[in-house]
């Protein structure tokens, strides 16, 4: 049984060969950037490792061996689970395993940005020491906080927030009255970006949020508002975001995540002081990113035993080897 960790970030993966050793199965180790590459590097194997590699179609027709596509997150946008579904292959993850460190990162960095913080820390080192060098400070017992997607993650964070700001209000399409928390507010997407002084992002990133939060919503909010994204960097049109944080629209704006990782040397948003950004690093703590990666390697060990994955996201047909 072989096993393909098709790109990794990690330091060390000893956790991952440890796990798959004692499970009886050979792990082969890549650092694949296209659809390509994962073909070349999976000669033999029944189930891919993935962190940021492409797995769509191409490779599930040229591997028909592999049965089982694991995603080291809770997002699964890099693996194409439409085309997995077709091809009989399963697809998992591992949704549930930081929702208290993205949710207060995200929180975090809402409130780094509101009360201006890093700007205020800038200040000082460079010698200036006043209240007022780092602009205005609204009153978070005075604004809305608006939450886009309400999951595990979106419900943590709203849950933190409600007792901080003067209200919660949330759009998520695919969550039926009853799934909303009694102290959040239920409201369309152009009335969270409308009515919301600071928003939140943590929705998945499919074909229906791609891009979604562009000029066009950005220029909905009010003067003066804050916007965070620790969920994925795609949600944003980061050409649309950019030129309404020139337009000075907004007060501040929080980046976990963006379209391209790292954002590229020179983009404007780099230097705008009313931008602060971390580096995809909402997940992390010592015991959330052992979670991460043991959920998703079990999901292969588990899927080899019994035929199905711990956590997944789509039913297959294909089988483990014999």
């Amino acid at each position: 049984m072989k096993v393909l960790f098709t790109d990794y970030d990690m330091l060390d993966v000893s956790l991952e060969r440890t796990l798959f050793r004692e499970a009886g199965i050979q792990l082969i180790e890549a650092q694949c950037k296209t659809e390509d590459e994962v073909i070349a590097a999976s000669e033999g194997c029944s189930a891919l490792l993935v962190q940021y590699a492409p797995v769509g179609a191409k490779v599930f027709a040229a591997r028909p061996g592999i049965g089982l596509a694991s995603r080291i997150g809770a997002g699964y946008d890099t693996i194409d689970a439409k085309a997995a579904q077709a091809a009989g292959v399963w697809v998992a993850n591992s949704p549930d395993y930081g929702v208290g460190e993205v949710s207060s990162h995200a929180f975090a960095m809402m409130l780094a940005s509101i009360r201006n913080i890093v700007r205020w820390n800038t200040d000082v080192k460079a010698g200036t020491w006043h209240y007022t060098s780092a602009g205005k400070v609204p009153r978070l017992t005075d604004m809305t906080v608006g939450v886009l997607g309400l999951g595990r993650i979106g419900k943590r964070f709203a849950h933190i927030a409600r007792n901080t700001f003067k209200r919660v209000i949330a759009h998520d399409p695919n969550l039926i009255e009853g799934d909303f928390p009694a102290y959040v507010e239920r409201v369309s997407l152009e009335q969270l970006f409308e009515q919301a002084d600071a928003i939140s992002i943590h929705c998945l990133l499919n074909d229906d949020t791609r891009g979604l939060v562009g000029a066009d919503l950005l220029r909905r909010m009010k003067p003066g508002s804050y916007l965070v994204n620790t969920a994925r960097g795609g949600i944003i049109d980061l050409d649309g975001l950019t030129t309404v944080v020139g337009e000075g629209r907004l007060a501040g704006v929080g980046l976990d995540v963006l379209p391209t990782e790292p954002v590229p040397t020179g983009h404007p948003l780099l230097a705008d002081p009313r931008v602060i950004f971390s580096p995809h690093s909402a997940f992390y703590s010592v015991a959330s990113e052992v979670e991460l990666r043991t959920k998703a390697a079990r999901n292969i060990v588990q899927w080899m035993n019994t035929g199905r994955p711990g956590y997944p996201v789509t039913q297959g047909t294909r089988q483990p080897p014999k």
